[in-house]
C-alpha cells in the first residue's frame, strides 16, 4: 500500500526531524536539505503541491550559542529557537532557490490552527502560497510558545498542516527505516510494519519510546501524528530521510517506510463535524440561483446570491445556508462576520475590498469548507 499513498498524491506535506537537518545537532546541514529541495522542485514540475515541516530551529540555535546538552527552561530553548530560526530558514531559502524554487516562512502556534478564525487565516495564507508556486517552510514558533500549548513535535504540526490545506499524503522523514512492532534495537524479533490502518490502537503499543536528546518526538509522536492526519483523510508514510530519492520514488510508487492508511475519505471527517453542530451561531438565506450553484454544481457561496443574514456570528464559524423557503441546504465555515456579511450581501466578489475596505476571500463559504445537508 505504500506504493499507492504518493503516487497519485496532488497536494504532499513533508515533515524532516531535528535530527536530519542539523546532522545529528552539529548544525544546519546544507547538504541534506539542498538534497530534499532538489526533489521538491522536481515534484513541483510535475504539477504538485509541496508544504514543508521542518524542524531545526532549537537544535541550530543550541549549536550557534555552544550548548551540547538541550536546555530545560522554556526561555532559554525560546531563545534559541530564536538564534536557530535565522540559519534554518536561511538555508532552506538559499537552497531552493537554487533549482527555480520560490519559498516562504510559516511560524505557526497551536492557537493559529485551534482558534477557527486563526485557522482560516493560516489556510488561506498558505493556499494562496501553492496557488503561487512558492513552497511554504512551516516550523513551530517556539520563540513565543509556553509549555501549555507546544505541539511536542513538529509530527503533530505537519498533521494539522495537512489537515488545513486538504493534502493527499503526509510524509514524515525520520532517522529511521519506520515503524517496527517493536524496538528493533532491543528486541531481534522486532517486525517492520510495511503498512497499517491509521488509527490503529496496537501501532500506539509499538511506538513507545522516548526520542533522541536532539528533536522531541519519537516514533509514538509520529504514530499519533498519522492518526490525526487521518481525521480529515490524508493517508501518512513514516521513512528514513536519507533514503536515496526518497520522495522521488515513493512518488513513482516505490514502497519505502511505513504507511498508514487513513481510514476515513478525504475531506468527509470535518465535513461531519459541521453535519453534528449542534448549535449554530447564524444562517443566511440564498437565492435561487445559489442554491442550483450550491446542490447541482458543487460551488462556493458568494456573497451575491445572499438574500438575508440572520444571528450574529464571527468569522470561522459554523453557520447554515437555507433557501427561501426556510430549507437548510448546508453548512459551512464563514469567511466574514455577520456584520460583515449583510455589507456585501447582494454584492459582486470584486465589491467587497470597496465595501469593507479590505477581502478575505471572494467567498462568503469555500466549497471545501461547505457541507449539503
Amino acid at each position: 500500500m505504500t506504493s499507492s499513498v504518493l503516487l497519485g498524491a496532488r497536494r504532499i506535506v513533508v515533515k524532516v526531524g531535528s535530527s536530519l537537518v542539523t546532522n545529528e545537532g552539529r548544525g544546519v546541514d546544507a547538504a541534506a536539505i539542498g538534497n530534499w529541495s532538489r526533489q521538491l522542485a522536481a515534484l513541483a514540475a510535475t504539477g504538485r503541491e509541496l508544504v514543508m515541516v521542518s524542524s531545526g530551529a532549537i537544535a541550530e540555535g543550541m549549536k550557534r550559542l555552544g550548548w551540547t546538552q538541550r536546555p530545560k527552561e522554556l526561555h532559554e530553548l525560546q531563545a534559541a529557537a530564536a538564534v536557530g530560526q535565522m540559519g534554518l530558514v536561511q538555508m532552506y531559502e538559499s537552497r531552493l532557490s537554487e533549482h527555480g524554487m520560490a519559498s516562504a516562512q510559516v511560524l505557526l502556534t497551536h492557537a493559529d490552527l485551534a482558534d477557527r478564525e486563526r485557522y482560516l487565516n493560516a489556510r488561506s495564507t498558505l493556499l494562496t502560497l501553492l496557488a503561487l508556486k512558492v513552497i511554504p517552510v512551516n516550523n513551530e514558533n517556539d520563540t513565543v510558545v509556553n509549555d501549555e500549548i507546544r505541539f511536542g513535535d513538529n509530527a503533530t504540526l505537519g498533521a494539522l498542516v495537512a489537515n488545513r490545506v486538504d493534502a493527499d499524503a503526509y510524509v514524515i522523514l525520520t532517522d529511521q527505516r519506520g515503524l517496527y512492532s517493536a524496538d528493533p534495537r532491543k528486541d531481534p524479533a522486532a517486525r517492520f510494519i510495511d503498512e497499517a490502518v491509521a488509527g490503529d490502537a496496537a501501532l500506539e503499543a509499538m511506538a513507545g519510546g522516548a526520542g533522541s536528546s536532539i528533536g522531541r518526538g519519537g516514533m509514538l509522536t509520529k504514530v499519533l501524528a498519522a492518526k490525526r492526519a487521518a481525521g480529515s483523510g490524508t493517508s501518512t508514510v513514516i521513512a528514513w530521510g536519507r533514503e536515496p530519492d526518497v520522495l522521488l520514488r515513493l512518488a513513482a510508487g516505490e514502497c519505502i517506510g511505513t504507511a498508514l492508511v487513513a481510514g476515513t475519505p478525504k475531506l468527509a471527517a470535518r465535513k461531519q463535524w459541521m453535519v453534528d453542530h449542534l448549535q449554530l451561531r447564524g444562517a443566511v438565506v440564498v437565492d435561487a440561483g445559489a442554491v442550483a450553484k450550491l446542490r447541482d454544481e458543487g460551488k462556493s457561496l458568494l456573497p451575491i446570491g445572499v438574500l438575508e443574514v440572520h444571528g450574529e456570528f464571527v468569522r470561522g464559524d459554523v453557520i447554515a445556508v437555507r433557501s427561501q423557503g426556510g430549507a437548510e441546504l448546508a453548512r459551512g465555515l464563514a469567511n466574514y462576520s455577520s456584520t460583515e456579511a449583510r455589507l456585501i450581501a447582494r454584492r459582486a466578489s470584486n465589491h467587497i475590498e470597496s465595501l469593507l475596505g479590505y477581502a478575505n476571500e471572494p467567498e462568503l463559504i469555500h466549497r471545501t469548507n461547505l457541507v449539503l445537508m
